[in-house]
């Protein structure tokens, strides 16, 4: 797998992140910490390859488990603690299509990750993390309808139908946490954040809880 790392992120981030990880080799219960700093980068990666999000929560739950169970296996080699965690997510979602029948072959154990099928921008990851955290921050009936509109990718007329709304009130749903959405990445950054809000956001994945190494949801 190739990664590419933000080189933002080489330095001095990647030190105190380096002592997080040699914590947690030491003391499991530190584990909790990269948890918190690596979960969206997790999800967000997982769930735009699944297009589930059942699915996604309970591949990002076997990700972690895995990474707590070898994380004394890992050496640190100067890429990000993340590249890691998204080869171990690679081979998870690799391994979940061979399952379910698809003719995919991943030979390397997820905690080795020496290659994996998909070629990592860490940026885009970062990117997609991001996005993730504002959309946890709309109200919550905004973050239901952009959640099941771009990440389960349903249309406006199942949207209206589980959420017991007419259609034209989840179209106006849908207009405000776009747009509040954009204010946010616009307010932070200081530049618009993308040319197109929602075709954009068609590649972005999120959902309303965490998936905890030892449950679903947080």
């Amino acid at each position: 797998m190739v990664v590419r790392a933000p080189a933002s992120r080489r330095s001095p981030e990647q030190a105190e992140e380096r002592l997080l990880v040699e914590a947690a080799q030491k003391d499991p219960a530190r584990f909790a910490e990269l948890y918190e700093i690596n979960f969206e980068r997790v999800y967000a990666f997982v769930a735009r390859r699944v297009g589930d999000r059942d699915a996604a929560e309970d591949l990002t739950s076997e990700v972690f488990h895995k990474a707590l169970k070898n994380l004394r296996r890992f050496e640190w080699r100067g890429a990000p603690f993340a590249a890691w965690l998204l080869r171990i997510a690679a081979n998870a979602i690799a391994d979940r299509a061979q399952r379910a029948g698809r003719e995919l072959a991943v030979d390397d154990p997820p905690e080795l990750g020496v290659e994996a099928t998909a070629d990592i921008d860490l940026e885009e990851v970062e990117h997609r993390a991001r996005l993730f955290r504002l959309v946890e921050e709309l109200p919550v009936d905004q973050r239901r309808v952009v959640a099941m509109r771009f990440a389960e990718e349903k249309s406006i007329r199942e949207i209206a139908e589980a959420l017991g709304r007419s259609e034209g009130a989840v179209k106006q749903l849908q207009f405000r946490g776009l747009e509040n959405l954009r204010a946010q990445i616009e307010f932070k950054s200081g530049k618009p954040p993308f040319g197109s809000t929602q075709g954009r956001l068609r590649t972005r994945s999120m959902t309303k809880g965490k998936t905890r190494p030892g449950g679903k949801n947080a």
